[in-house]
């Protein structure tokens, strides 16, 4: 990832934080350290309770977001994932992590 860039788009901080990947399909150049790290800071800086993430338009999720999100999760921060296309949510569901986060899915369209 290049100096400056960032791989978190937030939508809405504080105790509900919403955050996307700015519409990526795939998370090229991110790597999950940089997700980690951005992470980190937004959990702190804004005293979060509950992260909840925008998949729309993602295709690819790699493994190391997965464990990520596992991660963060454990630290009792609730993770919620809004709108995974059918590839994220067929990996989510192969490896369990949709009976330990939870799935939304929201019609953008509505209005």
């Amino acid at each position: 990832m290049s100096a400056g860039s960032q791989a978190l788009e937030l939508y809405q901080t504080g105790p509900l934080t919403v955050i996307g990947f700015y519409g990526r399909p795939v998370l090229e150049g991110i790597t999950p350290l940089d997700c980690r790290n951005e992470l980190e800071k937004i959990i702190t800086d804004h005293r979060c309770q509950t992260i909840a993430f925008d998949l729309s338009g993602m295709k690819l999720l790699p493994s190391g977001m997965l464990g990520l999100f596992a991660s963060v999760k454990k630290t009792g921060v609730d993770i919620l994932l809004y709108n995974s296309g059918r590839e994220v949510r067929e990996v989510l569901e192969v490896t369990k992590l949709d009976t330990m986060l939870e799935l939304f899915e929201v019609d953008l369209t509505a209005a």
